[in-house]
């Protein structure tokens, strides 16, 4: 057999069907999980008075390497096993943490403080109505992935509200949503782990009928 031969073989789909080429790479849904929840548990915990406000800057390097660089990572791989869901979503999450970080720390002195809610409020509403949006197309994947993002848009949408109408207990509430959102995305990312390590259902995520 010559070598374009073999190649040729070595190439070729089964009878069983063609190989799915990805089917050697881990899943990146955990890891972008948990970069999003872990940096968002932080911000959340600020937002919502459990932690001191002074303490805020301790978001920027999980915010940068964590949230942002983690789950771009993340996006790749999913772009890479042809996850649009995924893709699009840890994607969108990892620059926004990035966006965040550099905002707070290059940008946001240079605002007029009577334009700063204003500008905070924006920020957050371009991300309000992407979530909202992605919740709906949730509803194809499983019920813990639902919770995620229903859960974040509520949180998006009171701290939007909260910038926007001066109202600290709207973004205190946005605070509390945020941990709760958190806790849900550390499920599911850990229920992913734990059931592909274990090569059973050890935690449900409840996949929704299709």
């Amino acid at each position: 057999m010559t070598t374009a031969e073999a190649d040729r073989k070595a190439t070729a789909p089964s009878a069983a069907g063609p190989v799915d080429p990805t089917q050697h790479i881990a899943d990146p849904g955990p890891l972008g999980l948990a970069g999003f929840a872990a940096t968002t548990f932080a911000l959340s915990a600020v937002n919502a008075g459990l932690v001191a406000k002074a303490i805020e800057p301790v978001v920027l390097p999980l915010a940068l390497f964590y949230g942002g660089l983690a789950q771009l990572l993340a996006a790749m791989w999913e772009f890479r096993k042809n996850n649009t869901f995924g893709a699009t979503a840890f994607g969108t999450y990892g620059a926004f943490w990035l966006s965040f970080a550099f905002y707070v720390w290059q940008f946001a002195d240079r605002i007029p403080p009577a334009d700063a809610a204003n500008a905070t409020g924006l920020f957050l509403l371009v991300f309000t109505i992407f979530t909202g949006y992605m919740a709906i197309a949730s509803l194809r994947t499983n019920a813990a992935l639902v919770g995620v993002f229903v859960l974040l848009f509520l949180t998006f949408l009171f701290l939007t509200i909260g910038e926007y109408s001066g109202a600290n207990s709207m973004a205190k509430l946005g605070g509390w949503l945020g941990l709760v959102t958190a806790v849900v995305a550390w499920y599911t990312s850990f229920a992913v782990v734990l059931n592909s390590t274990f090569k059973k259902t050890v935690l449900p995520v409840v996949p929704l009928r299709r």
